[in-house]
């Protein structure tokens, strides 16, 4: 069962989706509903819902300033809305889908339809997202990065680092001269990877100290990752970084 939130300033909007919801795609359980930003936020928090319906005009703010307000976003969002003049800003904002009211049903269904694949693909990684072979040893451990067509499967210990891009997380690995640019937020990639000896630095970074070749001294200072990019340090995690290469 698909749990979901619908977030609507119109009562009536939010009653004919939930009946939609309940006829046409069964497998999706309204577990709650928002009129506002707070009320929606509110309700997101209480319920942990896999799927956001989300309206975007909506009095006292709107759904990106909804999206903006909560750090960790592990569910998916729908755009539920009367203009379609926002469907770039919903893009941006990793949006799963973007419906038109007045919500035509076959669309609706291949929305539902569409996250439930995506995340049948991914659901067994979904809170750790780690990959560990038959041996065990911190070597083999490997990560699934979701993309937006698809995955890819990398070692651990190849990552040099991560950089924040909004919504989206840009890996850069030691194998590669290229990044990956990954449909989950850096705070995201933090909880999971702290196990892994990896620090936020900065509200934009979280390294890998194994690739650290340079500490540069300042406020918070700057480190030098091993492919020469230098990386601003906050100064709040100065003490912590340092901990980290005392002996």
């Amino acid at each position: 069962m698909v749990k979901a939130v619908i977030i609507d300033d119109e009562e009536d909007s939010r009653k004919i989706l939930a009946n939609y919801l309940t006829k046409y795609c069964p497998d999706v359980q309204v577990c709650g509903f928002g009129e506002s930003v707070s009320t929606g936020k509110e309700a997101i928090l209480k319920h942990n819902p896999d799927i956001v319906f989300l309206d975007i005009e909506m009095p006292y703010g709107n759904g990106f300033d909804l999206l903006d307000s909560i750090e960790n976003i592990t569910f998916e969002t729908v755009f539920v809305t009367a203009f379609d003049n926002y469907a770039i800003q919903a893009l941006n904002k990793s949006a799963s889908y973007y419906l038109l009211k007045p919500i035509n049903i076959d669309e609706l269904v291949k929305a539902v339809e569409k996250i439930k694949s995506e995340r049948e693909e991914v659901n067994y990684t979904r809170h750790t997202n780690v990959l560990v072979d038959n041996i065990r040893t911190p070597v083999n451990q490997k990560i699934m990065l979701p993309t937006m067509e698809g995955f890819e499967i990398i070692a651990i210990n190849t990552i040099l680092y991560c950089e924040a891009a909004d919504n989206f997380t840009r890996f850069y690995i030691d194998s590669s001269n290229t990044s990956l640019l990954i449909c989950k937020t850096l705070k995201y990639f933090e909880e999971i990877l702290k196990e892994h000896r990896f620090l936020r630095i900065h509200r934009s970074y979280l390294i890998n100290p194994d690739y650290v070749i340079r500490y540069t001294k300042g406020k918070g200072g700057s480190v030098t990752m091993k492919n020469n990019k230098e990386l601003e340090m906050s100064a709040d995690k100065k003490q912590q970084f340092l901990g980290m290469f005392e002996r």
